[in-house]
């Protein structure tokens, strides 16, 4: 089984994910790692973010191991991402290694911007998740905070809703549900509230299934 979780950043789905792969026992892929991987890659190496061909070739060399650094959690390296992320080829080259990792077994979650409409357009279960800017924002805030840094509120969410605005109308690949995909608002939910309310949506599906 494939589950697919799309939705805005700090909407909560990144956890969301983790924790509805640990239920089920499969294996859990948090694909805005890859991109902001690749944004860390210009940024360390010092190369504008404008040069594309730079960051297809950070793409191709990507290093899984590297995936679980810090860094990679921080928003500027997030506001990168969101620049390199909308290049055609550095899509292109990161397709193939979300969808190796999604064909295995025993199954997977993938959460990011584009899992159920180009990653896995088939997942079995597709699920977006929102939460309204401003919550997102104060979840933003608080971790960075937690983190040690400096973060301003409001700061935060005009960040939030410039990046939303770029990545909804991004020519490849923009941010917005598939056709097939079950909303999850998760604004008012706490951690356990969303992975019961996610359960509950690949429990329904499979139980339809069942009965076909």
């Amino acid at each position: 089984m494939i589950i697919a979780i799309d939705g805005p950043a700090a909407s909560g789905k990144g956890t969301l994910g983790k924790r509805l792969a640990a239920h089920y026992h499969f294996r859990h892929l948090d694909t805005g790692v890859i991109y902001r991987a690749v944004a860390k890659a210009l940024l360390d190496a010092r190369i504008d973010l404008g040069d594309e061909a730079a960051a297809v070739a950070a793409a191709m060399e990507l290093d899984p191991e590297k995936f679980g650094d810090p860094v990679l959690k921080t928003q500027a390296v997030g506001d990168a991402a969101s620049v390199v992320s909308a290049y055609p080829k550095v899509r292109e080259a990161l397709v193939t290694f979300q969808r190796q990792f999604a064909a295995e077994p025993p199954g997977a979650v993938l959460d990011g911007r584009d899992i159920g409409t180009v990653i896995c357009p088939d997942a079995d279960v597709k699920i977006f998740v929102v939460a309204a800017p401003e919550v997102r924002a104060r979840r933003r805030t608080l971790e960075a905070k937690a983190r040690g840094e400096v973060a301003d509120e409001a700061l935060v969410l005009a960040d939030i809703l410039r990046r939303d605005d770029r990545d909804k109308n991004r020519a490849v690949a923009p941010l917005k549900p598939a056709p097939d995909a079950h909303l999850l608002d998760n604004s008012h939910l706490d951690i356990e509230g969303g992975v019961r309310a996610a359960i509950a949506i690949v429990e329904a599906v499979r139980a339809g299934r069942q009965r076909v």
